[in-house]
């Protein structure tokens, strides 16, 4: 497998990021629903959100920038009816743009709580309730929720119902 995307298949860098992405979100939502509605939020869950959130955000925006600079997708599958690749294109630029805003609406919700020193020095952390980006992370979790559920939903349809091996382009089987 090449480190840059052919026309069937992504290359090794993509797949890194893809599943390196997949995984860190996975965690960080769990992290994040351990520490939502509890106030003051319990300070090992989220640290580990915190440097979860950031890792998926600096993954997110290195993917971005992989695509504009070094790399192509590949085009989608030929059997592929329009509407389905309307659909995966816009799902997956608003995957991209709900981890954006979410990646900074926690950065500036530490910025405006002061949370910053109380977690350097191990602290309990301010209320972050009713900090403005706070409450617009939290509605974001909901939709990238969802995006998270359609986006592996039409994995797994591809896989398992179509079995048209649409997953091998992301390093899983065989096409």
């Amino acid at each position: 497998m090449d480190l840059k995307s052919t026309d069937t298949r992504y290359g090794k860098v993509a797949i890194l990021i893809h599943w390196a992405s997949a995984v860190a979100v996975v965690l960080a939502f769990a992290a994040g629903a351990v520490t939502a509605g509890t106030e003051p939020a319990p300070l090992g869950p989220l640290v580990a959100h915190i440097a979860l959130g950031v890792s998926v955000l600096v993954l997110t925006l290195l993917r971005i920038v992989w695509w504009l600079v070094a790399d192509r997708h590949p085009p989608p599958a030929v059997d592929q009816s329009r509407w389905q690749q309307i659909s995966a294109g816009a799902v997956h630029w608003l995957l991209y743009a709900v981890l954006i805003l979410m990646g900074t609406s926690g950065i500036m919700t530490l910025l405006l709580s002061g949370a910053i020193p109380a977690l350097v020095a191990g602290g309990p952390v301010p209320d972050f309730s009713t900090v403005l980006p706070r409450i617009a992370h939290g509605a974001m979790s909901k939709l990238l929720l969802a995006l998270f559920v359609g986006h592996v939903g039409a994995a797994l349809y591809h896989q398992f119902v179509r079995r048209d091996h649409l997953l091998a382009r992301m390093g899983i089987g065989r096409a």
